[in-house]
């Protein structure tokens, strides 16, 4: 199954190039009024080679490789140009405002982001199109609980896993290993391994397809098993190493536009220009976070939820929109409270009435909270100012994930698909 999805993820990755390259060569075609020469391809062959890595990782950026958004053929068309028009600012700004690149094309620019604007939508179609009527190996999922329905519904709408549901005869039987009431039946699967059916264990599919732990099937085994304060030196000095190289520059850039702001909140309410809210830490200990104050009232004690004595300012709404008041807490990061990657750090009400209700959930807390997480990037709907059981069993299910698979590649992942976020919200 992850074969397949990775088959996947690079064919698309290696017909976008195609696009990329096709729509350069046609433009240059036009532009010369025939073949190009040697020498037109070599001016542009680097510049370009460059360009379309950045454009690679745009479309990352954006989700054009994540299965689980790409294959909703709805969004393509307004995800491909929003995608494009980013790529035609990059690329204007390189080739007119770098100095290293020598050229300086208007005519083939214009050309090739058409062209490559037309050539993905065909490719992109045509390819989930084909791929979608594919069938994979046929898949059975045994039992009938919450997660094997859940998964169920999720291959059936999703065939680029690789799995096609069905009833006899299969090639592929998905069964929860840790489930007690299988144990008796194993003598009876085991025969079928000599027919060539192979068996996975629902857990790990349902984490790898939908990036969530199942709070369902999760035992005092399994956190044995899975959750380790193990030390991981190299991980954890690069990860150190690059919240303070991140940060750093970040916060005193930011720094730049706090008078600005002074200024508005002493035109509006002559208030304070920071506020500091109590947070649960690491190993459940609190840390103040610094942030810009967006409320009547800078600090509260996180009495969030009494929003009629503590209204958002007009300043505030503006800051909170465009997200400028997160941006002092990278002196949190600096200091070592929070990390840049790590589960979100909560109030301590509410965390004690999660603690009460959710199984497990003091978990989160054994590790440095962070800036975003595999929860704020993949999450749809999360619980804000309010004590929601639902959502928050749904946002530890995401945080049990990070804290088993946590790694410098997963936190770059998340870096890059926190751009996407704020740059969305940005633009709301």
């Amino acid at each position: 199954m992850s074969n397949r999805a990775n088959q996947f993820l690079w064919y698309l990755v290696l017909g976008d190039l195609g696009c990329f390259l096709a729509g350069l060569y046609l433009s240059l075609l036009i532009r010369a009024a025939g073949f190009p020469a040697w020498k037109l391809l070599r001016l542009h062959i680097l510049p370009f080679a460059i360009i379309f890595g950045i454009w690679i990782l745009v479309f990352y950026i954006a989700g054009l490789y994540d299965l689980r958004t790409v294959i909703f053929r709805e969004r393509l068309t307004r995800l491909l140009v929003n995608t494009q028009l980013v790529n035609s600012g990059i690329v204007i700004f390189v080739f007119y405002f770098v100095p290293a690149f020598i050229i300086s094309p208007k005519t083939i620019l214009l050309l090739d982001l058409v062209f490559t604007l037309i050539f993905l939508f065909g490719w992109r179609t045509t390819y989930l199109r084909n791929s979608s009527s594919m069938s994979g190996e046929r898949a059975l999922i045994v039992g009938e609980s919450h997660v094997a329905q859940e998964l169920r519904s999720i291959l059936a709408r999703i065939p680029h896993f690789g799995l096609t549901m069905i009833d006899t005869n299969p090639s592929v039987i998905i069964i929860d290993m840790s489930d007690p009431d299988m144990i008796s039946k194993y003598s009876q699967l085991v025969p079928l391994i000599f027919t060539g059916v192979r068996f996975l264990d629902l857990q790990k599919v349902y984490e790898e397809i939908s990036g969530r732990v199942p709070l369902d099937l999760i035992s005092d085994k399994w956190i044995l098993e899975n959750i380790s304060l193990q030390p991981k030196p190299i991980y954890t000095l690069t990860k150190r190493v690059m919240d303070i190289v991140i940060a750093l520059p970040l916060a005193i850039l930011t720094c730049i536009y706090w008078p600005l702001v002074w200024l508005a909140h002493m035109i509006e309410d002559r208030g304070g220009l920071f506020s500091f809210q109590t947070r649960v830490g690491q190993n459940d200990g609190p840390i103040k976070l610094m942030k810009l104050r967006t409320m009547n009232n800078a600090n509260d004690g996180g009495k969030w939820a009494n929003s009629n004595k503590n209204k958002t300012t007009r300043v505030g709404e503006f800051l909170r929109r465009t997200r400028l008041d997160e941006f002092p807490q990278l002196w949190n990061v600096i200091r070592g409270d929070l990390s840049l990657i790590g589960p979100r750090p909560e109030f301590p009400d509410p965390v004690r009435e999660y603690e009460k209700n959710i199984p497990y959930y003091k978990l989160r807390h054994i590790i440095k909270p962070g800036l975003s997480g595999w929860a704020q990037i993949n999450q749809i709907e999360n619980p804000h100012h309010e004590i929601n059981i639902d959502l928050t069993r749904d946002k530890l299910s995401y945080d049990l994930y990070y804290l088993k698979n946590r790694s410098f590649l997963l936190d770059l992942k998340i870096s890059l698909k926190t751009i996407k976020t704020v740059l969305s919200r940005v633009g709301a």
